[in-house]
């Protein structure tokens, strides 16, 4: 039984004839007749009688018309419904970032989203780029913005932007100089994403750096949250490692008492989208994807243009 043979059932159901129901569809009558016939043969009953030139429903074709009605309006519900979603009407976007991606356009980027497409609902999620990279390989997202490097088994990595790394200070002695990896291995040192660890993006190029160097860094406090890192570096509780994207989001709020210098050599977050190797995101992820591409590049080209400087508590 196929949604042709139950469309052709009622369109001779509904104009009492082949004839009429081939000239409504703009078809041949010998094909309509044919499948009727087919029909009947699958169930093994007549649905209509032949009535002089006319057709009459049987008493099966009577008890399958609101069957047939009902299967074609859902037929037409679910076409219509993916229509909806290919032309963003509907449907849901669904996809991670990273923690503080909340400081670069992250809330931009769904303002954005919503204001082209209402009807679409949104799904941002993530504390970490780790969790993210999970979910996306276990299918609970669709694609994710992370932080490098990751695990990237099964999946697309592109990346789109990066952002350096810079070492943060209340005390003035502290940011004279650049600081290299050595000299973060002594410092009094305030890290974020406690939960994460070395699995935390950052804090791994940092752990590969001071295995490079042999040596180790140990922060002396960590914190789940970037905030609170630099809240207790400007009470003077240790020094931080922050992203200027991040300081540039702040303002004044929480950096105004901080110095700042640039690693030696210069150490970066590097953005990326990832996705599952060899699936096509839907419409509304992959629009989601172009405006969070736009939004990143403009940030990108804004860090370009503001290159990092010694910066004295203070100042």
């Amino acid at each position: 039984m196929t949604l042709q043979q139950l469309q052709y059932f009622l369109a001779a159901y509904a104009s009492g004839s082949f004839s009429g129901a081939a000239d409504e569809l703009h078809m041949a009558q010998p094909s309509l007749s044919e499948q009727v016939r087919r029909l009947e043969a699958e169930l093994g009953l007549e649905l209509f009688t032949r009535v002089g030139r006319g057709l009459v429903p049987t008493e099966a074709g009577e008890a399958l018309r609101p069957h047939a009605e009902q299967t074609l309006a859902a037929a037409e519900a679910a076409r219509d419904s993916v229509v909806a979603v290919r032309e963003l009407r509907g449907g849901l976007a669904s996809f991670g970032a990273w923690g503080t991606a909340r400081y670069y356009p992250g809330t931009d980027i769904v303002a954005d989203f919503r204001r082209r497409h209402p009807e679409v609902r949104v799904r941002l999620l993530g504390q970490n780029s780790s969790e993210v990279v999970e979910a996306v390989r276990e299918g609970e997202l669709e694609a994710g913005m992370v932080a490098l490097p990751v695990d990237d088994r099964g999946l697309d990595v592109r990346p789109i932007m990066r952002d350096e790394v810079v070492y943060a200070s209340i005390d003035p002695a502290h940011v004279r100089r650049t600081m290299t990896i050595a000299g973060l291995a002594r410092a009094p040192l305030i890290l974020a994403d406690a939960s994460y660890g070395n699995e935390d993006p950052t804090r791994r190029q940092l752990a590969e750096l001071a295995q490079r160097a042999g040596t180790a860094v140990e922060p002396q406090i960590e914190v789940e949250d970037v905030e609170a890192a630099l809240d207790l570096a400007a009470r003077g509780m240790g020094d931080t490692l922050v992203a200027r994207g991040v300081l540039l989001a702040l303002g004044r709020r929480l950096s105004s008492k901080l110095g700042w210098v640039p690693m030696e050599p210069p150490l970066y977050d590097t953005f990326a989208f990832v996705s599952r190797r060899g699936r096509r995101l839907s419409p509304a992820s992959r629009e989601f994807l172009r405006l969070a591409e736009a939004r990143l590049s403009e940030l990108a080209a804004t860090l370009e243009t503001r290159p990092p400087r010694r910066r004295r508590p203070g100042g």
